[in-house]
């Protein structure tokens, strides 16, 4: 029974989350721009300076992003570090990465709202955790009505990947800056799609886990074709076309080479998904050159249930970070 109730699970979230999509900039989506952006150097640049982090309480911080959008509130990074003991520094850090949340502007996302007990889990392994606020959501959501509404392809490649990637980059920074001795990501989702991105990139994080994660936007056609509403379904498959350009640039996981050792990349793939189907993973799984992979019978939005999964993965991570 509990891959149906995984899957029936995931299907619901599913409709609700298209239901609650706004239709974006249909008229001007700006796929060409959004293409020489996604093959240029500005898209993810070689260089990345550390976070200027200013810390509200002990585990509360914030820091300015290196790409600011026109959204006021989008332009601060939130975030909470979870600091094993006093001497902290001489610890390594796991930066958990949380997926897209449906709302964007509610209280967090699935994985978001259970990274605390994660966090504690890593303490008692010796390990420090912190999780990030991603473009876009929770308090960084714009507060202006239907701000949102008007997203395009280049605004989408703009805030949702290279400000993440450049977030996600800035931490790891000032982590190492600490005397942290070594940085590991772990993003469910969304965040594993920006924690692929910056393993192609940057051969500073020591380890990667990849949860369920965005693999390229051809995997958006898989959820299309399951949408009940039927204009909104038809909207969404006039994208694809769109889509298949977008993923022969570096926005796609697909089309990029990690710089960190294959031995240091963790994929976890559920067998259940409904929501990033475990199709695209395996064509990653591929085209990566066979790293680690984990198969299991969980789905979207049920993994965290899933009993030893967390613990697991922190037992993987201790060996190479």
């Amino acid at each position: 029974m509990i891959g149906p109730i995984a899957r029936g699970i995931d299907w619901s979230m599913l409709q609700l989350g298209y239901l609650l999509q706004p239709n974006g900039d249909e008229a001007n989506p700006r796929l060409q721009e959004a293409l020489e952006f996604l093959n240029g150097a500005d898209f993810i640049p070689a260089e990345s300076q550390p976070a200027q982090i200013a810390f509200d309480n002990f585990e509360h911080f914030r820091f300015p992003t290196a790409r600011p959008s026109k959204f006021a509130e989008n332009n601060t990074v939130y975030g909470h570090l979870y600091r094993c003991g006093e001497n902290w520094q001489e610890r390594p850090a796991i930066v958990l990465l949380h997926g897209g949340d449906i709302m964007r502007g509610g209280s967090g996302s699935t994985a978001y709202r259970r990274f605390p007990r994660i966090a504690r889990l890593c303490n008692q392994a010796g390990f420090n955790a912190a999780r990030l606020v991603e473009p876009c959501h929770f308090v960084r959501h714009p507060r202006e009505r239907g701000a949102l509404d008007d997203l395009n392809y280049l605004r989408m490649a703009e805030i949702f990947f290279a400000q993440g990637v450049a977030d996600i980059r800035a931490f790891v920074g000032w982590l190492l800056s600490e005397g942290v001795p070594g940085v590991a990501l772990w993003g469910v989702s969304y965040g594993g799609w920006l924690a692929g991105l910056t393993a192609c990139r940057d051969a500073r994080p020591a380890a990667v886990v990849l949860t369920m994660p965005g693999v390229c936007m051809n995997h958006l056609s898989l959820q299309y074709e399951k949408i009940v509403w039927r204009r909104k379904r038809e909207l969404m498959q006039a994208r694809n076309p769109a889509h298949r350009a977008l993923d022969h640039t570096a926005l796609s996981l697909l089309t990029g080479t990690p710089v960190i050792e294959k031995h240091n990349i963790l994929l976890i793939e559920g067998m259940n998904d409904r929501i990033a189907a475990p199709e695209p993973i395996e064509e990653l799984w591929q085209a990566w050159s066979h790293p680690e992979i984990w198969r299991l019978s969980h789905g979207h939005l049920s993994w965290m249930a899933k009993l030893g999964v967390a613990p697991r993965v922190i037992d993987w991570l201790r060996s190479r970070v």
